[in-house]
């Protein structure tokens, strides 16, 4: 153990064991799946990030050793550790520069966000020396001036390569790529099945896997417009699960995102035309329909169907209103001779003010 904390030391790290877990120190081959909580903090006791509470529930960290995970030095942490050990390393600089953008990554995750979102197309290097915010004002200050940090990890669990499955991170660009048609399958039968949430996670899982990999490919070219057909029918299938459950805003984006670059898709169309009825654009509604019919005639029946239901949600809340109002406005008790109150009302017009008087 002294010769292990020696060489982290002539390393920059420095380790202090506050609980020594549990039997020997386990082999760590490549493809060793590690799970442990951590928290980050600066010098001065200020925490960063903490997997217990990140986004609002605790979640431990998952990491596959040998796949260069940005911040290496994580992995050098963890081969020194046995389960249910529990230490804080203090590490020089030169192992947390890249620090930021892994956080902010992880703090995407953990709300559900694109990892790489807010990730400029370059090199990690690149985006420390450049001004582009990272969308938190502690990670934008700390990439400003980096500085060591405290990491203090609790390693939970050790599994040895072919005991588990690959989390979509961890896999090599090859392994994504096969991974994605089983995990549309997968969320096809859960939709199938009644599962909607569950099948908006698989979906969803899909589309961060396959925008991992566009990253890498420049905007337009023959591979990042492959990869962008492959994420379509995913997202689709995923703004038919947003439907489902009431998010009908998110489906007007995504559904508009897809089409400023396929101005004929149908799918899209249609589902934007639905989630505009739900939330009352009558007029965008109709447009979405009109361009369904107008690319697909087939449908005419689907999109009537629609506008039916859409204009008697329309006749009904015009129902509600009105009888909200005349409960406001109207009273049966009302005396025999009634005070003629008249009030004058002024209009804007183009020139003078409009006088209206009401009895």
């Amino acid at each position: 153990m002294e010769e292990e904390a020696r060489k982290l030391f002539e390393e920059g790290i420095v380790k202090k064991v506050i609980s020594p877990g549990r039997g020997g120190l386990p082999e760590f081959p490549d493809g060793t799946k590690v799970v442990f909580h951590y928290r980050t903090s600066l010098c001065d006791g200020t925490v960063l990030d903490d997997s217990r509470s990140m986004g609002g529930r605790s979640k431990p960290m998952e990491l596959i050793l040998g796949k260069k995970f940005k911040l290496a030095v994580w992995e050098r942490l963890i081969i020194t550790m046995r389960p249910g050990e529990l230490s804080d390393f203090t590490c020089d600089v030169k192992h947390t520069a890249l620090y930021p953008l892994v956080s902010q990554s992880l703090r995407n995750i953990s709300v559900g966000k694109d990892p790489l979102e807010g990730q400029r197309h370059c090199c990690g290097i690149a985006q420390i020396h450049s001004h582009h915010s990272l969308g938190h004002k502690d990670l934008d200050h700390l990439q400003g001036h980096p500085q060591p940090l405290i990491f203090s990890i609790e390693l939970l669990e050790v599994l040895t390569p072919g005991t588990f499955r690959l989390d979509v991170w961890a896999m090599t660009d090859e392994e994504k790529l096969t991974f994605v048609p089983q995990i549309h399958d997968e969320g096809n039968q859960l939709f199938k099945e009644g599962k909607i949430p569950e099948a908006s996670e698989k979906y969803y899982n899909g589309i961060a896997c396959l925008k991992n990999l566009q990253m890498k490919e420049h905007p337009g070219d023959e591979a990042w417009v492959k990869l962008d057909l492959m994420i379509t029918p995913l997202l689709l299938n995923y703004c038919q699960c947003m439907l489902m459950q009431g998010q009908y805003y998110e489906v007007i984006e995504h559904c508009s995102s897809l089409l400023f670059k396929y101005e004929d898709n149908v799918k899209a169309y249609y589902k934007r035309g639905k989630a505009h009825a739900a939330v009352w654009n009558e007029a965008e509604a109709r447009a979405d329909f009109a361009m369904v019919v107008k690319l697909d005639p087939a449908l005419g029946q689907c999109v009537a169907k629609e506008l039916r239901a859409m204009e008697e949600r329309i006749r009904s809340k015009e129902k509600e209103e009105k009888g909200r109002y005349k409960g406001l406005f109207g009273s049966s008790t009302a005396p025999a001779t009634a005070t003629t109150v008249s009030v004058t009302i002024y209009a804007i017009s183009t020139s003078k003010f409009d006088s209206v008087t009401i009895f």
